[in-house]
């Protein structure tokens, strides 16, 4: 199994974890009407690149023209707002992607963002079903984990450092998310099948 002590570091929320030195699992960061917003933990720690997993209209946006909270926050705080990168790849609540292929566009973002030294954020709405599905096939993907069957058991692990799960006591959260974690196959695998 990985070294899991290679992720310890803070989380920058109560409900985030580590899952590579590059990639930071977390809830949806945005909430209008608090002070201290999300955002600003998640670009302290270094997040440059937001990956969002939900739908449009499932919950106020924070980084589109007509609600730029998240370029915002970034100027707030001193950072280029050119640094900052999102990217919205919409997956229904409790449920899986569209298509292999289609996660595999998600896998390609993140893949582009370690190449580049980057750190991404992943969520979803609460950070535990389709967030933690494409932890589990990133972790597969980058070779951080033999198979899928290994990246649950670290996903396992590091869920338990997360405030939320005494109430939600598994990452991903459906039994279809548990099975396509334990089912995919890094892009290149399976290309080299298909010959």
């Amino acid at each position: 199994m990985t070294d899991l002590s290679m992720f310890n570091r803070d989380r920058p929320l109560p409900n985030s974890y580590w899952a590579t030195p590059s990639l930071l699992a977390c809830e949806y960061p945005w909430e209008p009407k608090v002070t201290t917003p999300k955002l600003d933990a998640l670009l302290k720690a270094g997040v440059r690149t937001f990956v969002d997993l939900t739908e449009c209209g499932e919950l106020s946006p924070y980084a589109s023209p007509s609600c730029p909270q998240l370029l915002l926050r970034a100027s707030l705080l001193n950072i280029d707002p050119a640094e900052i990168e999102y990217h919205r790849f919409p997956i229904r609540d409790r449920s899986l992607p569209e298509s292999v292929e289609y996660m595999y566009r998600v896998m390609a973002v993140l893949r582009d963002n370690e190449e580049r030294s980057r750190i991404s954020a992943v969520h979803c709405r609460g950070g535990i079903g389709r967030t933690g599905m494409v932890v589990g096939c990133w972790l597969v993907e980058s070779g951080m984990a033999k198979d899928g069957e290994e990246a649950l058991a670290i996903i396992a692990h590091k869920w338990r450092g997360v405030a939320k799960c005494v109430v939600y006591p598994h990452s991903p959260e459906t039994g279809p998310q548990f099975e396509f974690v334990l089912n995919f196959h890094p892009e290149k695998s399976r290309e080299q099948l298909a010959f």
